[in-house]
């Protein structure tokens, strides 16, 4: 599955006040949710279950919070820039801004895997993160992402 078949303009936003990692996984999951509070809460704590096991975040303020799911088809991603950088206990010390994050269904494993890789590989380019940080409002942000990501897969 191509990133940008995971991803969607509705599930991109900006925190302004993203208080701490548990806020920002509680937002996530209901991004993913597409409303659906249930849902969503059965999602926060599957994102909250995997951090504790190790911290998703990657290195150079970004952190890709994952976990499958049963109560999903299809995988979804949500992305969110945050204005305050927040600890998600990062190797390198450096706390997150960008966050993707990701919900598979529970039998895709090898799309799981794949789809990690994928994102750890993006984000390592500094020019990508660069021009996220930049974009000066969720919409921008949105189109940057999302065309990135296109154009990459072509």
């Amino acid at each position: 599955m191509p990133l940008y078949d995971l991803l969607s303009a509705e599930r991109v936003a900006i925190l302004g006040n993203p208080g701490d990692r548990n806020a920002v996984l509680e937002t996530a999951a209901r991004l993913l949710s597409g409303g659906d509070p249930r849902t969503a809460a059965a999602l926060d704590l599957g994102l909250r279950e995997r951090e504790r096991l190790a911290s998703t975040a990657i290195g150079h303020g970004v952190a890709i919070p994952h976990g499958r799911t049963p109560l999903l088809e299809t995988s979804c991603g949500a992305f969110l820039r945050l204005a305050q950088p927040v600890d998600f206990g990062a190797a390198d010390g450096e706390p997150v801004d960008l966050v993707l994050a990701m919900a598979v269904p529970e039998h895709h494993v090898q799309q799981h895997l794949q789809l990690l890789a994928e994102l750890a590989e993006r984000f390592a380019d500094a020019d990508f993160r660069n021009c996220l940080r930049s974009a000066p409002n969720a919409a921008e942000l949105s189109h940057r992402l999302l065309d990135c990501c296109r154009r990459s897969a072509a």
